[in-house]
């Protein structure tokens, strides 16, 4: 069973960024990164057309509890803070992404309202920018009005890219600079994540969609249908907001109708329903890499709560102090943190 080490709260120092941009419903600007001492951890935020970087520790601290399993964060103070040495964009930033290389170097990612993509190279610390800076245009140059837009790395091809963009309704796909496939979906996507597990494979040639109240499945590989492999339908008129995959194949979606379902690829039929778990809309979810019988899932109302989903069991929850901008776990640890628009942000460590 899972259980929380620790809680922590830092803030943003106003010397860097005293007022955030407002960004999306979508909490998709923070990215983590946890060192391999496990001593610190890396949090990368944007706002506006900046990428900013802080660095908050990890150090071992006593887990403080309230009412209904709910932690109290201890208050720790950042150690390092700057503004990252990544291209500025031409709007405001609306997803953030990191993906790690097989050297162990780390690349940014990040897609502004325009659907403009800019690719970074950090050097191992994190600290700065190494060469390697790509940035790719729109198809239609940006043109129109600016939306959501989201962006996910394939998780064995660091250089394919896939990019979605709400108010045109696409998804274009880039191998770095070159321009691969664009999906055109029925609805403006809200999120995305490329999908790899035994079922499909290894080439990670699928892409997972949410769009409007739909979980749509694309094969890049397919020219029927658009490409489209699957259409699942959720409630009518309860928009999807976040989506997220399992090692074991599991699909899970969130999003206005407050309940977490989580789908079997085998036979595209929903195993389990987490059913108003959350006061509000749900923005945020993320399968637990220790367990994949727990999923952490964020909603508007500044909660962020573990459960089990096949029996609904909640374990613990924290909650923020404002709305979340920003709301991420590490991909291969349990650790997850949420940036509100305060400035504050909370840092969870979970083990077993």
């Amino acid at each position: 069973m899972l259980e929380a080490k620790s809680l922590r709260k830092v803030t943003v120092p106003a010397s860097l960024l005293p007022f955030p941009s407002p960004g999306s419903i979508q909490p998709t600007r923070l990215a983590l990164h946890v060192s391999d001492s496990d001593s610190f951890c890396s949090a990368f935020i944007a706002s506006g057309c900046r990428v900013y970087k802080l660095q908050i520790p990890l150090t071992d601290s006593l887990i403080h509890r309230g009412k209904e399993s709910l932690l109290i964060p201890v208050c720790v103070e950042v150690t390092d803070s700057s503004v990252l040495n990544h291209c500025p964009h031409r709007s405001e930033i609306q997803s953030l992404v990191l993906a790690e290389t097989d050297t162990g170097c780390l690349i940014l990612g990040s897609v502004d309202s325009y659907g403009y993509l800019i690719i970074s190279k950090l050097d191992i610390s994190g600290k700065d920018v190494q060469k390697l800076t790509f940035a790719v245009s729109p198809q239609d140059c940006g043109v129109g009005e600016g939306s959501w837009a989201g962006l996910s790395f394939s998780p064995s091809q660091w250089s394919m890219a896939a990019v979605a963009r709400s108010f045109c309704r696409s998804i274009d796909i880039y191998d770095q600079e070159i321009h691969l496939r664009s999906l055109h979906t029925l609805w403006c996507p809200s999120s995305l994540t490329f999908v790899e597990n035994q079922f499909f494979g290894t080439e990670s040639s699928i892409l997972a969609i949410t769009e409007g109240c739909q979980l749509t499945i694309w094969d890049m590989r397919m020219k029927e249908n658009g490409g489209c492999l699957q259409r699942i339908c959720g409630s009518p008129g309860d928009i999807f907001y976040a989506i997220c995959t399992s090692s074991t194949g599991n699909i899970a979606v969130g999003g206005a109708d407050r309940t977490v379902t989580i789908y079997d690829p085998r036979r595209w039929s929903a195993i389990s329903r987490l059913v108003n778990c959350s006061k509000f809309e749900i923005t945020g979810l993320a399968f637990s890499s220790i367990d994949n019988d727990y999923i952490y899932v964020q909603g508007v109302d500044y909660e962020v709560f573990c459960g089990h989903w096949s029996d609904g069991k909640k374990l613990f929850s924290f909650r923020g102090d404002s709305s979340w901008l920003g709301f991420h776990k590490c991909h291969d640890k349990d650790v997850l943190g949420g940036w509100c628009d305060s400035g504050s942000i909370f840092v969870a460590d979970i083990g077993v």
